[in-house]
């Protein structure tokens, strides 16, 4: 069954037998090696946590909005359908749009901010890249091996979430230098399975977040009648008004706007496919553009949603206020620890030579409530 499956996907795809990873293991019948990957991401500690981690409304603020872990499931939705539609390795899809979230503070990214400040000294604080030290170092699950131990192929898509590495001084602060021992060449564009998890990412922020703000009062819908896709969708539905409820109508709405985008990247990316010459995966690596991508028109639609998105809603003076107090939890929890790390950390399972790191560590792996606890307990 497994020789069919790999035969039958596209020259473009990562094949569904990984190149190896970093600690031997033996294989199994039961799953591939990406599913192996998937389920690891899944059953990790760090997986559990997004569900107390902010969005954008702080955790303890309603029941109803987004977190972390809701965001990510959208993410592997939309990016398996893409995967599936283009013949891709679903499974490695699926696991990068899960996974790409673990490294993400308490309170969003204003927890980024404050952490990436409390570390300037120390290599700074990036979520992206912290995503990996918890893959390849926090999360503890086995005898053999630190870490989760996944594909080669899943950490360069991790890696390469927001595309090649150019610069590779700040992942060798964070991580370790040349931790990977060339055995992920930086340089090269990330599969299309990676290129999908990363827009798939756009898109469900971008709608979910449309959503959230709507059903918190911070806009109207009349508010978005000027993004012009926008317009067009909502005149549709605004008159049905009287037949059916405004949150039902905005459901409607949302899942419009994510089919809209979802249509016009399979078409500009057929088109880039064609247009670039791309005839097997590594040619996929040698591209120097972005293949999966969204048109002209769609991207300028993207642009005005996350513009809108930010003047009414990420900066809106309820959003900022919890925001704020998040980055003064955060900033006055990393002075206090330092204080005393022995207190809050079994330092014996930390790195002693750079204790900053380990306390940034602790500190981003919190979720929302644990930080405003243990704030509470001993500012």
């Amino acid at each position: 069954m497994q020789k069919n499956s790999i035969v039958s996907l596209s020259n473009l795809a990562v094949p569904l037998i990984s190149k190896g990873r970093f600690f031997k293991e033996n294989k199994t019948h039961l799953r591939s090696d990406f599913q192996r990957d998937r389920d690891r991401i899944i059953h990790s500690t760090a997986f559990r946590r997004l569900k107390h981690k902010t969005q954008v409304f702080v955790n303890t603020s309603g029941d109803h909005f987004r977190t972390r872990i809701t965001h990510s499931l959208e993410v592997a939705q939309i990016a398996r359908t893409l995967s599936k539609y283009f013949n891709l390795n679903e499974d490695l899809c699926e696991t990068l749009s899960l996974a790409h979230d673990l490294g993400h503070t308490p309170f969003g990214h204003a927890g980024e901010e404050a952490l990436n400040s409390c570390m300037k000294k120390s290599g700074g604080f990036d979520h992206n890249i912290q995503t990996l030290r918890t893959i390849l170092f926090l999360e503890n699950r086995y005898y053999e091996f630190k870490g989760l131990n996944l594909t080669y192929e899943t950490l360069d898509g991790l890696l390469k979430h927001n595309g090649p590495i150019n610069n590779s001084e700040k992942y060798n602060k964070i991580l370790g230098t040349n931790y990977f021992k060339n055995k992920i060449v930086f340089s090269s564009s990330p599969s299309l399975e990676a290129q999908i998890a990363s827009i798939s990412d756009d898109i469900a922020y971008n709608s979910h977040d449309l959503e959230d703000g709507l059903k918190s009062n911070l806009f109207k819908l009349k508010d978005l009648e000027n993004i012009p896709i926008l317009k067009k969708i909502i005149s549709k539905h605004k008159k049905k008004t009287k037949r059916f409820s405004l949150d039902l109508i905005i459901r409607q709405i949302v899942r419009e706007i994510i089919n809209e985008m979802v249509k016009d990247i399979i078409n500009t990316t057929k088109n880039n496919i064609e247009d670039y010459k791309i005839k097997n995966l590594n040619d996929v690596y040698k591209c120097k553009r972005v293949i999966v991508t969204f048109s002209k028109k769609m991207k300028l639609f993207d642009y005005k949603i996350k513009n809108f998105l930010r003047r009414k809603m990420y900066y809106h003076k309820k959003v900022k206020t919890n925001t704020n107090k998040g980055k003064k939890i955060i900033s006055k929890l990393f002075i206090l620890i330092r204080r005393n790390p022995k207190r809050y950390l079994n330092v014996s399972k930390y790195d002693k030579l750079n204790i900053d790191r380990s306390i940034c560590d602790f500190i981003a792996g919190m979720t929302d409530r644990y930080a405003i606890n243990l704030y509470n307990k001993i500012k």
